[in-house]
This record gives structure tokens, C-alpha cells and sequence, in this order.
């Protein structure tokens, strides 16, 4: 464990996903979002692969005992990218990112849902606060006047907060993996279901990527890959109640790219409502946190078994 490694790590991952956004983003006017999919997954494989032959894992990570259970989060997780890379297109790169954020507090309410999770009404006041701010977000694409840019946006808001709920029930998916599957194996597979779900788009009409394009779709498939493993690595070095909270840093680049690349002002509106949802998040992470301490000292004060 080396919290301090950790934390670079987190940072370095959420800089190459934010990088990778930027690249998909650019590509969005001409490549639909299914094949960008397709070489977002199909490129991250070899990275993926490279990985576990040099950490030993290659074997044991492609192995699983529940396919069906990669095929189901393969399904959800592409919808969930699909409508991410659509959304790039539509909206502001900080917007997009704001109203992902909506994914981890959706994941509360899911995981009570179907895992029986217990929620108590900290984290659920801690939730309702976070969609609030989501909310805000939202509001000025869900009160729009009908123009045609307004429409696209709004159209965009609906769909990038639609794969924030199918992000959200992806990671339900890998809880329920996480009992017999191991982490290397969730990644690759993930990966693989992905790269043949996206071929399913063809039909609706792929492109013929300029050399540039190609370029980009192609660096934003490495850089994926190895922003997942950073991201796994990150957590192997420091528990996730220290690590999480950088995710947001996401926030900070995407402003500055979204700025500095493309032009995009964010609105007080939009920073309001993110200020909120961050707010919100780094709350849950604190109550985790704190009652994964009692728990931990619970369990040291009991005696031990005599059996």
C-alpha cells in the first residue's frame, strides 16, 4: 500500500479519460457514436492483454465463471459509453462530465434496489442533494425554447444523463462480479463484449474515418486501456474512500480543455449545479469511509472465536 502512488495514479487515469473524451469529441461531427465505441474497445484490448502477460495474470484474467455476467455488463456498460460518445457531441465537455457525476449517487439507489443494500437517511438526504444539483444542470436544456441548437442540446442532455443511469447499472453488475470474477477479468472481458456489441451499429451506417480521425479513434482505444489499468492500479494502492475523491479533479480539466480546445464557456448555472453534485459525492465517500472505521474497530473489539 502506497497511498501517495495511489493518488498519482487516480490523477494520471482521470487525465487520459478526459484526454480520450477530447479526442472522441473532435471525431463526433463525422464518426458515429458506435463505431466510436467499437475503436474505443477493439484498441484497448492489446493494451489490456500487454498488461496482464507482464503482471502473470494472462491466463487467470481471461478466465471466468460467469459469462452470461460479463455478457449482461458488456450489454449495459456499451449503452452506457455509446450514449457518453453521443452526448460529446451534443453538449459541452464539462456539461457532459457534470451530469456523469450523476452515475455514483445513482448507484446508491440501484444497489438498494438489487443487491439489498442497506441505505441509510444519511446517504439517502446525501443523494437527493446530489441529483439536485444534476437537476440544475439540466435545467436550462429541459426549459428550452424550441430552437434547433436547443433542441440538440436538450436531446444531448437526455442522453448523456441516460448513460449516466446505465453506467450506474453496470457497476451494480460488477458487485455482483466482484464475488467470482477477478478484476482482470472484468476489464478484458468488458473490453471484448463491447468491441462485438459496437459491430451491431453497423447497420445504421459506419463511416470511413479521415487519416486523422483514425488517428485520434485509435490513440483514444490506447488511451483507454491504459487509463483502466492506472485506474485499477490506483486502487491496489490505497483504499477507495482516499482514492475516489480525485475523480473529480475531471471537473477542473474538463473546464480547462472544453475552454482551451473548443471554445466552451461553462455557465454559473452549470458550475452551480456540479459545485453541488461534487459536494454531494465527496459526502457519500466521507460516510463510507467513517462507518468502514467502525466497522473495522467492531471487529477488533470483538473476542475471538474459540471454534
Amino acid at each position: 500500500m502506497n497511498p501517495l502512488r495511489g493518488i498519482i495514479l487516480k490523477i494520471l487515469s482521470v487525465c487520459i479519460f478526459v484526454a480520450m473524451q477530447s479526442l472522441i469529441k473532435v471525431t463526433r461531427e463525422h464518426v458515429p457514436p458506435g463505431e466510436t465505441v467499437f475503436f474505443r474497445s477493439f484498441f484497448a484490448i492489446p493494451v489490456i492483454v500487454a498488461w496482464l502477460a507482464w503482471r502473470g495474470e494472462l491466463s487467470s484474467g481471461l478466465r471466468t465463471s460467469n459469462p452470461m455476467g460479463h455478457v449482461w455488463r458488456g450489454f449495459v456498460g456499451t449503452l452506457a459509453m455509446g450514449s457518453g460518445f453521443a452526448g460529446l457531441g451534443l453538449l459541452p465537455l464539462p456539461e457532459v462530465t457534470a451530469i456523469g457525476y450523476a452515475a455514483p449517487l445513482l448507484v446508491v439507489i440501484f444497489a438498494a434496489m438489487f443487491l439489498g443494500e442497506e441505505v441509510r437517511l444519511f446517504r439517502l438526504t446525501t443523494v437527493v442533494l446530489g441529483l439536485i444539483g444534476v437537476l440544475i444542470v439540466l435545467s436550462p436544456r429541459l426549459t428550452s425554447t424550441g430552437g434547433a441548437l436547443d433542441q440538440r442540446e436538450t436531446l444531448g442532455a437526455v442522453i448523456v444523463l441516460a448513460g449516466a443511469v446505465f453506467a450506474a447499472l453496470a457497476q451494480v453488475f460488477v458487485r455482483r462480479m466482484v464475488a467470482t470474477e477477478s478484476t482482470a477479468a472484468i476489464v478484458f472481458w468488458f473490453s471484448v463484449t463491447a468491441s462485438v456489441l459496437s459491430l451491431v451499429t453497423l447497420y445504421w451506417g459506419w463511416v470511413v474515418p479521415t487519416p486523422a480521425e483514425t488517428g485520434m479513434l485509435i490513440l483514444a482505444g490506447l488511451g483507454g486501456g491504459v487509463g483502466q489499468i492506472l485506474l485499477t492500479s490506483s486502487y491496489r494502492q490505497a483504499d477507495a474512500s482516499l482514492i475516489a475523491p480525485f475523480e473529480y479533479v475531471s471537473m477542473l480539466l474538463a473546464i480547462a480543455v472544453g475552454f482551451a480546445v473548443f471554445g466552451e464557456v461553462p455557465t454559473g448555472t452549470m458550475l452551480l449545479g456540479a459545485s453541488i453534485v461534487v459536494f454531494a459525492g465527496v459526502l457519500i465517500i466521507w460516510r463510507e469511509r467513517q462507518l468502514g472505521l467502525k466497522r473495522a474497530r467492531q471487529r477488533k473489539a470483538m473476542p475471538p472465536s474459540n471454534g
